[in-house]
């Protein structure tokens, strides 16, 4: 992400626009991962996050330091939290209701949730469960988000609002930068870069964008969801 700035700015942005964040609010964000959303919230808001993965913390400068610990409770005091921001961190939870009503417990009464993830059946679901499983240290199965993740955020008692698709480009000066940026960022092992470039190309897509830049191809499913209650 240091090396590639800007990549998924529009990843950022769209969720960003999503939560409808006005002066003074605080917002949540969780799981942060590096912090990287911190740089596309407006100035006029506060910004938290917590992060359980203590390997992200070497991502982080000093000045935007992360709660690191188990992801569950949350480290806020209950209706303390304007807006939660969960952006691509779920998937790797298989069940999401324990951390739903961790959100609603910590937001306001009035307050928000945006949360953006792979969607269940994408060609993104597909990229990650397939070619990147293979390549990466690890593996790489998801639980990707559904009609069942909008069933358990009505059940945790957050109010769904909005639900869509949002098709973006991830944005690479050329088709060497992108495979760098998406071997280093989902730990690509034993394949040429070669081999990640066309692998984008047949599962994703990648288009010439105005501005002369290449386009990766990703996309989201973007919920809004509501607590009730008085502001």
């Amino acid at each position: 992400m240091r090396q590639h700035p800007g990549a998924r700015a529009a990843e950022f942005q769209q969720i960003v626009e999503r939560a409808n964040l006005s002066a003074g609010m605080h917002v949540a964000d969780v799981p942060a991962g590096g912090g990287y959303l911190r740089a596309y919230l407006p100035g006029h808001v506060v910004w938290s996050g917590h992060e359980p993965c203590t390997s992200f913390q070497a991502e982080v400068c000093a000045s935007t330091p992360l709660a690191h610990q188990q992801l569950l409770p949350l480290p806020w005091h209950d209706h303390s939290i304007d807006v939660v921001i969960s952006l691509a961190g779920v998937h790797h939870i298989e069940d999401k209701r324990a951390l739903f009503s961790e959100c609603l417990r910590v937001t306001k009464p009035g307050g928000m949730l945006a949360l953006s993830d792979v969607a269940a059946h994408s060609d993104v679901a597909s990229f990650l469960d397939q070619f990147v499983d293979a390549h990466n240290s690890t593996g790489h199965r998801g639980t990707y988000l559904d009609q069942r993740t909008l069933d358990e955020l009505e059940e945790a008692g957050w109010t769904v609002d909005t639900h869509e698709s949002v098709h973006y480009h991830w944005c690479f000066d050329d088709h060497v930068s992108m495979a760098d940026f998406c071997r280093k960022l989902f730990d690509l092992r034993n394949t040429s870069d070669v081999t990640i470039q066309k692998a984008i190309e047949k599962r994703l897509g990648v288009d010439k964008l105005p501005s002369g830049r290449l386009g990766m191809r990703w996309s989201l499913m973007t919920i809004t969801a509501r607590k009730q209650g008085e502001h």
